[in-house]
């Protein structure tokens, strides 16, 4: 599906429908970190309580953050490259492109980052297809024997090359598509297992710990900047992938009422593997750790000693290899959108060349000290600032009623005066605010 506009002569491929584009949006948000840091998180501080801060911020970012970065990519009909080029020209400045160039850099290293991570969850799952993966007496040592130099490269170009499959058929045909069948699939598996685990013995223990909060972690100033971190990054606010897939999104579709459904299904996510994860923790009395040893060492050694743990194991880790492909073809879409727009290559052409470059850096970077350090490079320092830029050239530099006339567009209710205080300052603050606390705390998402 194409269309043509005002910004942009040339025909544009959209997605199809309000439903695909959300799905597509809910499937770039959901990923590793609803899966292995969300559940900790709650753990870490005071259970239950910790929604009240989290959830608060969804609201806030969803309802000023997502709409914003929607609104820039659908108005200017391109990605951050040409958005932040014709917001400065819109006040007679240059040099957007290159400071447009944050943003990218920061989805392309990500999703660098991202992919090695996902050659391991893909090692999983045939591990646990095989048996091999249940077997293993050690699930560190099995675990290690990956996160090495070089120890996951056929891994890590299978995940390109479907990646690519993914990618190469364009917007409606290829990533929208993908994105109806992954996700819905994703929620099943992880709900099927959370059925399963609630029958554990033990698990009881694990729910009391989620839901009976502990109210005084709210006076802990920790428990709001991690929750404002969780929620930072849970919902993919970094001025590129957000920008880029609402460049694809029909003007006759509600941004609002999207930003509303994309925040909601994240939040659910992040539920349904707290759901799962802590009362399996509970019931084998395993270590709620985070990352990839709470994925990769922790999750396995539970599902040896659980009745059917092959099958369960099997379920776990397809449910979250659709949650990293989703995610991946959003990161990656990024820089394909900009060498496209930018020098006119072909769809194919543009997706083969990012990725070949994200596999000749990515082998590099094989080593989990090294990928880890690598993400949190990303993570406290290029995506946050991102983030900001966009929320600066939506906000400020396109003009105080830039974001509200073109957010309006497709909606029928009127967005009420809580808007731009919202967007304007409440957000802009904050970004900044999870900038110098990242730096501050080594990361907060």
């Amino acid at each position: 599906m194409t269309e043509k506009n005002t910004l942009n002569a040339k025909p544009r491929d959209i997605f199809s429908s309000k439903f695909g584009f959300i799905i597509a949006c809910i499937g770039s948000a959901v990923g590793m970190g609803n899966i292995w840091l969300f559940p900790y998180r709650v753990g870490q501080f005071g259970g239950a309580a910790f929604l009240i801060p989290y959830i608060i911020f969804v609201a806030l970012l969803g309802m000023s953050g997502i709409v914003g970065e929607i609104t820039l990519g659908r108005t200017m009909r391109t990605g951050p490259l040409g958005s932040f080029k014709k917001a400065l020209e819109m006040r007679g400045l240059k040099g957007g492109e290159f400071i447009g160039l944050i943003p990218v850099i920061g989805s392309l290293a990500t999703a660098i980052g991202y992919t090695v991570v996902m050659a391991w969850v893909l090692k999983f799952f045939i591990g646990s297809v095989s048996g091999e993966m249940i077997k293993s007496e050690d699930s560190g040592a099995y675990f290690g024997e990956i996160a090495t130099d070089f120890g996951s490269v056929p891994w890590h170009i299978i995940v390109l090359v479907v990646t690519f499959a993914f990618m190469a058929f364009g917007i409606s045909k290829g990533i929208e598509r993908v994105n109806k069948v992954l996700m819905p699939l994703f929620y099943l598996l992880f709900v099927i297992i959370a059925i399963r685990v609630a029958f554990l013995p033990g698990s009881g223990a694990g729910y009391d710990f989620m839901f009976n909060p502990d109210w005084s972690a709210l006076a802990n100033p920790q428990t709001w900047v991690f929750a404002l971190g969780q929620a930072f990054f849970s919902l993919s606010l970094a001025g590129s992938g957000t920008v880029v897939y609402g460049s694809y999104l029909s003007k006759k579709e509600d941004i609002v009422s999207s930003a509303k459904y994309i925040a909601i299904f994240d939040t659910l996510a992040s539920m349904t593997a707290a759901m799962v994860i802590i009362p399996a923790v509970f019931a084998f009395g395993t270590d709620p750790t985070s990352g990839p040893p709470l994925l990769f060492i922790t999750m396995p050694s539970i599902f040896k000693a659980m009745p059917l743990g092959q099958i369960i194991a099997i379920i776990f880790f397809l449910a979250v290899m659709f949650a990293g492909f989703t995610s991946l073809v959003n990161l990656y879409e990024t820089s394909v959108e900009a060498i496209q727009n930018k020098f006119g290559l072909s769809r194919k052409i543009s997706v083969g060349l990012i990725l070949l470059l994200g596999l000749a850096v990515g082998l590099f970077i094989e080593n989990g000290d090294t990928v880890s350090t690598w993400m949190d490079i990303v993570s406290i320092y290029i995506v946050p600032l991102g983030a900001l830029l966009a929320a600066i050239m939506t906000y400020w530099v396109c003009g105080k009623n830039f974001a509200r006339e073109n957010a309006q567009i497709g909606r029928e209710k009127p967005i009420g005066r809580w808007f731009e205080p919202l967007s304007r300052y409440v957000f802009c603050g904050v970004t900044i605010a999870v900038y110098i606390l990242g730096i501050f705390y080594g990361g907060i998402g």
